[in-house]
């Protein structure tokens, strides 16, 4: 879940791979580091920091020369956030340097032996472990150093190597962790994300999982860690630099909620059909016939992918009526679960990348499962490897916590059910129904945005709570869930959430005026049930905010959310619940963009 990002050409080197891990720390930020060479002046030249990519520029010195050099920023798996565990890591010799995203399952055992063979290791970190097998080995070419290394390794790694007797190129390697090339005019870039790549080029090639790469300032080649030539044609990334600028606002995370109206818009462009009153989806590579013999539907995915899995779960069964299930994949990719031949699996990644969904889709594949994926970055792992799938179009969000991602993968669900339905015996009638509402959704998220002095005012009331529960029913429940989660991740005060159905076998004893609910009740045939949900907490002296489309007598507050069709409800009823979480966060003082111990990207398990 780290930053990598890397240069070979002609330019002065130690401001690009700073600007890229400026744009890349939301990847990981609790240490960083930098290594630089030049063919005119042979050697490695490291500079490392604890704490953020503003620490380690105020430690470089003002003659850090080159023209090649890899970077990273940090996400602390192996050993506390230090100087000495930052990345790069430097063999004995400081011929080599390695940065590392990724786990190297193996590594103890790997540290062992070469400790035993007199290797003295200066970090605790699994990475070290690469840096020490590449520098001792003998083979001659560099990129056979490399693979040598990597064939010893266990576990997920995207790297890039620099060596002091190579000062002409860098090497690079992915398994299971992201690396993408960036290629520009007589010089080349590397790094584990567009987003620090798009400011120099918009022509990038995706390394797969087993694949390496040598870059110099004027070519590149790719090839297996077999050694077996392979074929990478350059892709043009469709974000703009500006994507990844705050416009104007204080947070990303500020910006990227109001940018939902306008990201809403996009998933929904050119993909509605009012003719047969259905939507127009060709990344499926699913025709009607196969859909018709779908008897399942499995979504999975991990925190906010996850619970929007379960809000697309019930979408898919209201319209489609084809039974489905979200499940964490974290926990499907263990438990060894039953693979059937007409269960459609869907895996929901925001950068299609995450570690868990990815192995996930693995398994299922080498299983003969038919798998789509629903993912925001075009050309990512899970999108190769899924037979098709849905792009979300919600644009680059910098933001550790997911917001208008969520809410288009959210709408995502809402086309792929709307054409499962029209495929099978959804009506006409109920398919222009969803189309209207889907139309309205951009307008009525512009309206929720209105009401954000208010919902500040509220979130400031609420900012000394120590704990919060979240309640909902049915289509409220995975509101709740990912309303809940937005809250602690963002603000770090505790919170839970709970079906309302739930209350009365255990969560009522939680409940005094010390404990503030957040309820959601939307106007829907369980109305009343949840009124009644509401009615037992205040008759213990709850505190009560009623997320809602009319006013709720027995709630103190109530965020009013514009009423649309009962399947779509869930898509606005979270919005105005992250600008609560926003708000409680900001009033709080807490670090909105980079909360800690999270990363945006999670590429390892």
């Amino acid at each position: 879940m780290c930053g990598i990002v890397g240069y070979i050409g002609k330019r002065d080197v130690a401001p690009l791979l700073l600007e890229g891990l400026q744009r890349l720390e939301y990847r990981g930020y609790d240490s960083a580091g930098i290594v630089v060479t030049s063919p005119k002046t042979p050697g490695l030249k490291m500079v490392k920091a604890k704490g953020r990519v503003r620490d380690l520029e105020a430690k470089v010195p003002a003659r850090f020369k080159g023209t090649t050099g890899i970077a990273h920023t940090r996400w602390a798996t192996h050993g506390a956030p230090s100087d000495v565990n930052a990345h790069p890591h430097m063999s004995a010799d400081q011929k080599v340097a390695v940065v590392h995203n990724g786990i190297i399952d193996n590594a103890a055992d790997l540290r062992r032996k070469l400790e035993a063979d007199g290797v003295e290791f200066l970090s605790e970190t699994d990475t070290e472990v690469l840096t020490h097998l590449i520098a001792r080995s003998q083979a001659e070419k560099l990129e056979d150093k490399v693979r040598q290394a990597v064939r010893l390794v266990e576990g997920t790694y995207g790297i890039a190597v620099l060596h002091a007797d190579f000062p002409d190129r860098i090497v690079v390697a992915r398994n299971g962790s992201p690396v993408v090339l960036g290629i520009g005019e007589k010089e080349m870039f590397v790094a584990s994300d567009i987003a620090a790549l798009v400011t120099h080029t918009r022509q990038i090639v995706t390394l797969d999982d087993g694949e390496m790469a040598t870059l110099k300032a004027d070519d590149f080649r790719t090839y297996t860690t077999e050694g077996t030539r392979t074929t990478a044609e350059p892709t043009t990334v469709e974000w703009e630099a500006e994507s990844y600028d705050m416009g104007g606002h204080d947070t990303y995370m500020h910006k990227e909620i109001f940018e939902q109206a306008d990201a809403v818009d996009r998933v929904l462009r050119g993909r509605i059909d009012d003719r047969f009153s259905t939507v127009h989806l060709g990344g499926l590579n699913l025709d009607a016939r196969e859909a018709r013999r779908i008897r399942r539907v499995k979504i999975l995915g991990c925190g906010t992918s996850y619970h929007a899995g379960m809000i697309g779960a019930q979408m898919i069964e209201e319209l489609a009526r084809i039974p489905a299930d979200a499940e964490p994949a974290s926990e499907f990719r263990y438990r060894n679960a039953v693979v059937d031949p007409d269960t459609l699996y869907i895996a929901v990644s925001q950068s299609g990348e995450t570690y868990d969904v990815l192995a996930a889709v693995q398994e299922l594949k080498r299983k003969g499962a038919r798998v789509l994926g629903v993912v925001n970055v075009v050309g990512s792992a899970i999108a190769r490897e899924a037979d098709g799938g849905v792009y979300v179009h919600a644009g680059p969000e910098v933001c550790v916590v997911s917001t208008k991602c969520f809410t288009n993968t959210t709408v995502a669900f809402a086309l792929l059910a709307l054409h499962l339905g029209r495929t099978r015996d959804l009506s006409v009638r109920d398919g222009k129904r969803i189309i209207e509402g889907l139309r309205k959704l951009p307008g009525q998220i512009s309206e929720i945005l209105k009401q954000e002095e208010e919902i500040k005012r509220l979130a400031e009331s609420y900012a000394d709570a120590r704990s919060m529960l979240f309640i909902g029913r049915v289509r409220g429940y995975p509101v709740a869930r990912e309303a809940s989660l937005k809250l602690k991740e963002v603000s770090y005060i505790h919170a839970e959430a709970y079906p309302a159905s739930e209350l009365k076998h255990g969560p009522l004893a939680l409940i005094e005026p010390a404990l503030p609910t957040v309820a959601i009740v939307p106007d829907d045939d369980l109305l009343e049930k949840n009124r009644a949900a509401l009615e037992e907490i205040k008759a213990r002296e709850g505190k009560i905010l009623a997320v809602a489309h009319q006013h709720q007598e027995k709630a103190d507050q109530t965020i009013i959310v514009p009423k649309n069709e009962d399947e779509l409800d869930p898509i606005l009823m979270g919005i105005p619940l992250q600008l609560l979480a926003y708000h409680t966060a900001k009033a709080l003082g807490r670090d909105i963009d980079k909360p800690r111990n999270l990363a945006k990207s999670v590429t390892v398990e």
